[in-house]
């Protein structure tokens, strides 16, 4: 007579090493890669308890679908795709906490860090040498000889304006390539900036010299298959952060961006005004409301494209969008006044009342943009 076979006692599951190093890849249209990645990181890190977490920002190319295959066969392959959110900096974020390893690496799904690196970065963080290991591309024995002229022009800059502002004294704090202790992460993540492709140098910026970081070198390789997510707006980006980390983040860098994006419809406001009063002759009160709506819609444009690239409307969402921020607006520009004509009647300086009036302005744009037109759905 056969027993009946008790699970759990003569047959207990197989036990699943937990992982001591999280490797987080921020992803967004590399279906082309992640597999070759995928399979990397299975040969360089034998002998390691590992496991990988793509990152997936709902891809238009189904990254997040190969990545799910991936997971079907191998447990140490995780997805989590977001909808309705963008930006590496996000992403590598909530990467890093949804982790269970001690440790976690970000390294980019081009193919173009050195996977090879993982296992050094990971024994100088368990040997207590540092908190934080960053592969640098401007170290000796490093080389970022494949980015064109260029770029890496952008790169040497925006590395010495980092050195210089936010006295970062790493070689290389524009690196997407490093590895942290988890626990050391988590302390600073409230600090950290969703927006934005800088991860690392908000982290060295925000540890204010709290955290023991070691750089070895690495060559930075050439992209496979894809596209370069890098374009003008990063720019913008990096100069919100530094200036989010200037005011010890009492600023938001969304903030900023919105700011900076107001200041440029100054810009245009003026420019449609000359144009409808000298070209067009239009009177003063026509032309005046010719500059305020051309600044207003210049303004939702950069907006939707920059300052909320990662909830952008699109379709008719943009019509809809667009006919709130005008309403937004003209309350805002109703607060200014209030607030500048109070001021002056309080104290008669014209400076300070306008300027009273233009924060009173933006503050109330940005706070009512984010709550009915740009809301998280």
């Amino acid at each position: 007579m056969n027993q009946a076979i008790r699970p759990g006692v003569e047959n207990p599951p197989q036990a699943v090493a937990t992982p001591q190093l999280s490797v987080v890849v921020p992803t967004f249209n590399e279906r082309d890669n992640v597999t070759t990645l995928y399979r990397r990181l299975e040969a360089t890190l034998s002998g390691i308890a590992w496991e990988v977490i793509f990152v997936d920002d709902n891809s238009p190319d189904g990254t997040w679908e190969v990545v799910r295959d991936l997971a079907a066969g191998d447990s140490r392959v995780r997805c989590i795709r977001r909808i309705g959110r963008r930006g590496l900096s996000g992403a590598c974020i909530e990467g890093i906490l949804a982790s269970s390893a001690p440790y976690a690496a970000v390294i980019d799904a081009d193919l173009q860090h050195d996977e090879t690196q993982l296992a050094k970065m990971l024994a100088l963080l368990q040997s207590g040498e540092a908190d934080l290991v960053v592969g640098s591309r401007y170290i000796e024995g490093g080389s970022a000889d494949s980015f064109n002229r260029q770029r890496a022009g952008a790169s040497q800059f925006a590395t010495e304006v980092a050195k210089r502002v936010l006295r970062v004294k790493i070689a290389d704090p524009m690196s997407g390539f490093f590895m942290i202790r988890r626990d050391k992460f988590e302390q600073l993540a409230p600090q950290l900036s969703t927006q934005g492709f800088k991860i690392l140098l908000d982290i060295v910026a925000s540890a204010q010299g709290d955290l023991r970081i070691k750089e070895i070198p690495f060559t930075f390789g050439s992209r496979l298959h894809g596209e370069s997510k890098l374009d003008s707006m990063v720019a913008l980006d990096f100069l919100g952060l530094v200036l989010a980390k200037l005011t010890n983040d009492i600023v938001s860098l969304r903030f900023l961006m919105f700011a900076m994006v107001g200041s440029l419809g100054i810009l245009v406001h003026f420019s449609a005004l000359y144009i409808a009063l000298e070209a067009l002759h239009l009177p003063f009160a026509e032309a005046q409301a010719c500059g305020a709506l051309s600044a207003m819609t210049s303004n939702f444009i950069l907006n939707n494209f920059l300052t909320y690239r990662d909830q952008r409307l699109k379709g008719i969402a943009i019509l809809r969008g667009l006919l709130l921020f005008y309403l937004v607006c003209s309350v805002g520009l109703l607060a200014n006044v209030g607030v500048a004509f109070s001021v002056y009647a309080q104290e008669p300086i014209w400076w300070l009342a306008g300027a009273a009036g233009a924060l009173m302005g933006v503050v109330w744009n940005y706070a009512m943009s984010g709550l009915f037109v740009w809301r998280k759905r």
